[in-house]
């Protein structure tokens, strides 16, 4: 890797990109819930995930008629537990009853869930409504637990927890039930603080504030904290978008997987020591430094690092309790002169990961770096000879409509970039008016690790039906072969990545010389 420039320079040149827009996700006591006895017990000590996906699966777990907004909602006072761990559920509902079915996520032949409990039905309560701190916008519902629930025989994995009432209307509740070791497998992370981020519940976002945009006048009351003690807007779930798809293919392939989530890896290097490779699947942009640190820690010890999206780890954010425990609320000014931590510590100051006081570019962990949005191009393949493309019959200049949106990340002159750096995917594109390029690149290190990036966000929403890739009027922007594209891609990586250090096989071939450019012009902050 080669050595920082100076400061000033770098302040000056990463000062042009400043910013990242948005995408598009009690009661009275009861009898104990009840766990179905249709499936005999798991065996924990021996689970698999090919084991797993034998299991029948279901589409029980999608939604039928979310109704109104506040016709049943709820949320967890936890993100991520072991299993046999218990964890409250909060919900609020205008039905006399609820109940609650747990869906484990994954491939099921298809079905993409298996349902593995259900509650009895509980006494529905409409709860009160959003709490706002003045001043840094901090949202959160203030209500009473509805139940407690026990995850005893829940296998780990990414989960939806269906709240249905007896009115019909139903929502998700999300909820990780992360893995005890990671050695061996490849490791899917969550990318909850990103969640928390852009939900809209209670009226505003950290992206936001109450306005549809970065300039207006709502943007001084965006939420300059935003906390996982409420529900996520819509219909509840923000895993769907981006990352059921990848998990899909991951478990159909059937190779060996652990679950965790991105405030688990601010906890623990350690915890992914051993791993195969690590997987950030979706949009994934608020990052912490105990994230980026650990997964520079584990990159450097030989665990392969894949970025299915753009605009990853651009954002700096901290972590700190809630009055429900501990990282429930993610902190991001985006403004350091606001954030007080500015007079303790200025490396944490909440902005950017690339401005001052302290620019520390993604670049340095993806290779590439953010640069717009929106977007929407084709992708279009450089290096039709690199291992990640065997079987997909591309050839030099082959073009996949609609793979590169709705951000998009470049290859830039200025910045520290990891060497030797082999860049795949070099798509033309326009955005806001300016002609610029988004570039999918692979790395490798020392260590032997690699690290792939592709440079678009559409990627991760392609790769399994093309459900998520549409736009509003419901039409298909990833058309199916570009899907099948980016499918074959994947699996590819992810097969050599959990085989171990990809770069002692694949070494990248460097073509940092020929795709490098300067910055450009275009600056949204917020």
């Amino acid at each position: 890797m080669k050595r920082l420039p100076r400061l000033v320079l770098l302040t000056v040149v990463l000062a042009l990109f400043a910013g990242a827009c948005g995408t598009p996700g009690t009661g009275a006591l009861t009898p104990p819930a009840r766990t179905p006895q249709a499936a005999p017990p798991l065996d924990m000590d021996n689970w698999s995930v090919t084991e797993e996906n034998r299991r029948p699966g279901s589409t029980a777990w999608r939604l039928r008629d979310p109704g109104p907004s506040d016709a049943i909602e709820g949320f967890a006072d936890h993100v991520s537990v072991t299993s046999g761990e218990s964890f409250r559920l909060f919900v609020s509902t205008t039905a006399r009853s609820f109940r609650v079915e747990a869906y484990r996520m994954g491939w099921y032949q298809g079905k993409q869930g298996r349902k593995v409990w259900s509650s009895a039905s509980r006494p529905g309560e409409r709860q009160a409504g959003p709490k706002t701190v003045p001043g840094i916008y901090l949202i959160s519902a203030p209500w009473k637990p509805s139940l407690t629930v026990s995850t005893r025989n829940w296998p780990q994995g990414s989960y939806l927890l269906k709240l249905v009432s007896s009115q019909g209307h139903d929502r998700w509740v999300t909820l990780t039930i992360r893995s005890t070791s990671t050695v061996g497998r490849t490791v899917f992370v969550n990318a909850v603080t990103t969640w928390a981020a852009y939900n809209k519940w209670g009226g505003g976002t950290n992206v936001y504030g109450d306005s549809r945009g970065t300039t207006g006048p709502g943007y001084d009351k965006r939420s300059r904290k935003a906390g996982f003690d409420r529900p996520y807007d819509g219909k509840g779930s923000p895993f769907n978008w981006y990352e059921l798809p990848m998990l899909s293919i991951a478990e159909r392939m059937r190779i060996p997987l652990a679950y965790e989530t991105d405030t688990d890896l601010d906890n623990s290097a350690e915890l992914f020591r051993g791993a195969r490779a690590v997987i950030f699947p979706g949009h994934d942009e608020y990052w912490s430094a105990g994230m980026r640190d650990n997964t520079l820690t584990i990159r450097d010890a030989g665990v392969n690092i894949a970025f299915f999206s753009s605009n990853a780890a651009y954002r700096h954010i901290r972590l700190e309790p809630s009055s429900l425990g501990k990282d429930r609320v993610v902190v991001v000014y985006k403004d350091p002169a606001e954030d007080p931590m500015i007079l303790k510590d200025p490396s944490q100051a909440t902005q950017q990961w690339r401005l001052p006081p302290d620019p520390r570019p993604e670049s340095v962990l993806t290779g590439v770096l953010y640069e717009c949005n929106p977007v929407y191009a084709p992708f279009v393949v450089t290096d039709p000879d690199a291992w990640m493309f065997r079987g997909t019959g591309a050839r030099a200049g082959s073009k996949y409509i609609g793979l590169v949106g709705v951000e998009s990340d470049r290859l830039m002159a200025g910045v520290p970039v990891p060497r030797p750096i082999q860049v795949v995917g070099d798509s033309p594109l326009t955005c806001r008016g300016a002609k610029t390029r988004a570039n999918a690149a692979y790395y490798t290190v020392p260590s032997g690790a690699g690290v792939f990036a592709t440079g678009t966000m559409s990627w991760a929403c392609s790769v399994y039906g093309n459900t998520g890739c549409r736009d509003q009027a419901g039409e298909q922007r990833v058309p199916e072969a570009s899907g099948e594209f980016a499918r074959q891609v994947s699996e590819n990586i992810l097969r050599v990545f959990a085989a171990g250090p990809a770069g002692r096989t694949y070494p990248a071939q460097d073509n940092y010389a020929r795709y490098v450019s300067p910055p450009s012009r275009m600056s949204f902050a917020h």
